[in-house]
């Protein structure tokens, strides 16, 4: 059964940046693992950020499925990671100067926005993007929750929450801090769409 949940996946050893002296090390993985790619500095380069995971983990599942039955290629269609989400804007030059001059979010220019029938950008966020579409928006934007983690929201991945906090604070935007204590804000972009950022 651990065998059917954990095939290992063996990593060439210029793919994997380890962070000891710069030093490449071939690593074998469960496929189950998730390895963000990561987008580094000015240059648009790549690089692996490997989280292992204490192999009590997966003694732990492998109990917890003890006589399920599992069709690995049933549902095994590849998922990697999220691509993008597409975010509802009225209008977007108001968004842009939000998730750019607020936020830092840069334009992938690579992606196509004047084939579709409709104005939107593509922002990166890591290796991942956010698709802002101009168009009309079927949901309300009155009457959401103050507290963004209570509605419909998109989580960002930072470093460092606290200065965050000192830029929505310089711009006058209202946020209100995670109620469990740990480090993340809740926000609204201009059209009262639900941001979280979360300290990673």
């Amino acid at each position: 059964m651990a065998s059917l949940l954990n095939p290992s996946l063996s990593l060439p050893h210029n793919k994997v940046n380890c962070g000891i002296g710069g030093a490449p090390a071939a690593i074998t993985l469960s496929n189950r693992l998730f390895l963000p790619l990561l987008r580094t500095g000015g240059n648009h380069g790549y690089h692996v950020e490997i989280k292992a995971k204490a192999s009590v983990n997966a003694d732990v599942l492998a109990k917890d499925l003890a006589g399920v039955e599992v069709d690995a290629d049933k549902n095994d269609f590849g998922v990697v990671s999220i691509h993008h989400v597409g975010i509802l804007c009225e209008n977007l030059e108001r968004s842009l100067d939000f998730y750019q001059n607020i936020l830092g979010l840069e334009i992938n220019e690579a992606r196509p926005h004047d084939k579709l029938p409709y104005r939107g950008a593509w922002l990166w966020v890591g290796s991942e993007m956010i698709h802002l579409m101009e168009l009309p928006n079927p949901d309300p934007v009155t009457g959401r929750p103050e507290h963004a983690g209570r509605d419909r929201h998109t989580c960002i991945a930072v470093r460092d929450v606290s200065k965050l906090k000192g830029i929505l604070d310089k711009a006058g935007i209202p946020y209100t801090l995670s109620r469990s204590g740990r480090p993340a804000i809740f926000t609204h972009d201009p059209d009262a769409n639900g941001l979280e950022f979360t300290q990673v």
